[in-house]
This record gives structure tokens, sequence and C-alpha cells, in this order.
């Protein structure tokens, strides 16, 4: 089995991913609306969809933090808790990548 740095490593990459190319499309849906107001309702939703990508890998990157913190304090058992967090993690990354 691989160990933890593997997989938190593999978690901040597939966040760090998620948060790249979601930003470039809000980026791109925010110049959309700028160019009139009837846009909003157009794509408004879409827009509110990429904010939630953002806050939920804000998230995910707090979890990862929080296992890292507890691995650098010498408590390397993983918690049920963690192990799911860290596989939701992944399973997260492996569907925005197909």
């Amino acid at each position: 089995m691989k160990n933890l740095d593997h997989y938190l490593e593999s978690a901040i990459q597939n966040i760090e991913d998620d948060r790249k190319v979601t930003r470039e499309l809000l980026d791109d849906v925010i110049g959309y609306l700028s160019k009139s107001e009837e846009r909003h309702r157009e794509v408004g939703q879409v827009a509110a969809k990429y904010v939630e990508t953002l806050q939920r890998s804000n998230e995910q990157l707090v979890k990862v933090s929080t296992l890292i913190h507890k691995q650098q304090l010498g408590n390397t058992g993983l918690s049920d808790d963690d192990k799911a967090d860290i596989f939701d993690m992944l399973q997260d990354g492996e569907s925005s990548d197909g």
C-alpha cells in the first residue's frame, strides 16, 4: 500500500488542478457577464456552481492540512473519517480528470 504522503500529494495536486480549471472557467463567465445585465439570468447558476467548486476545494485543502499537521505531530494513525476524507478527495479528482 502506498504511503500517506503519496495520497496527500495526489489529493493536493487534484485540488490544485481543479482550482486552476475552475478559476479559468469562472473568469470566462465573469467576462461574459460583464457584457450585459441580461446574461446574469442566462449563466448566473453556472457561475454559482464554479464558486461552489472553489469553496469545496478550500474545504479539501483544510482537510489535507489537518492530516499533514497530524502526521507532523507524530500521529500517523488515520481515523476512519481521515481515510474517508482522503478517499473522497481522490474520487473527486478522478471524476474531474475524466
